[in-house]
């Protein structure tokens, strides 16, 4: 991940985690809006930095593509 991507998954984390403090979300339904809230907060950050830049904030970096391997179970 870049430096960038790293700040706003952090932005989104912490969003959320007061959100769902703020409303005092319990369980998973409550917790989800929460989270929903949280993400659009750092979603909308990232496109305006996007916008203000003229350069994506999400890359391919440190992607790692699927194993072309298969493990084979040895006959015995």
């Amino acid at each position: 991940m870049t430096e960038a991507e790293l700040i706003f998954t952090a932005l989104a984390e912490l969003s959320t985690r007061q959100i769902a403090e703020t409303d005092e979300a319990k369980g998973l339904t409550e917790n989800a809006k929460a989270g929903k809230k949280g993400g659009k907060i750092a979603k909308d950050a990232r496109l305006a930095l996007e916008q203000k830049t003229g350069k994506k904030v999400v890359s391919g970096e440190n992607f790692l593509p699927p194993k072309n391997e298969h493990k084979k179970l040895n006959d015995k």
